[in-house]
């Protein structure tokens, strides 16, 4: 299912769900995220967005830059983004406080 992102009539749940995400960025059909973690904890959240990654049938582009991890997830041919995305950012962000600690 794809909703429509930030439609004029009316602000829809995935505007508000988004909004709950701190430190994700969005520029059009990609929302994007970079992480401070040093190598262990890179190949351990790694490991992890891949099975998320799979359960929500999802391919997000994930590198190492300088010691932050750069996150990336986009829609599919150019399509709106749908609940699937920022489902996966969110369980990212739970994923990176377990594995930090950060609270």
């Amino acid at each position: 299912m794809r909703a429509r992102w930030g439609s004029r009539e009316q602000r829809n749940y995935l505007t508000d769900a988004f909004a709950l995400l701190q430190g994700w960025t969005r520029e059009k059909q990609e929302i994007r995220r970079t992480l401070r973690l040093d190598d262990h904890q890179h190949a351990a959240l790694t490991e992890q967005i891949k099975v998320a990654a799979d359960a929500h049938q999802l391919r997000p582009h994930i590198r190492r830059l300088d010691g932050a991890t750069q996150i990336s997830l986009r829609s599919a041919h150019g399509e709106d983004l749908s609940e699937g995305e920022v489902a996966l950012a969110a369980r990212i962000e739970d994923m990176y406080r377990r594995i930090t600690g950060v609270a």
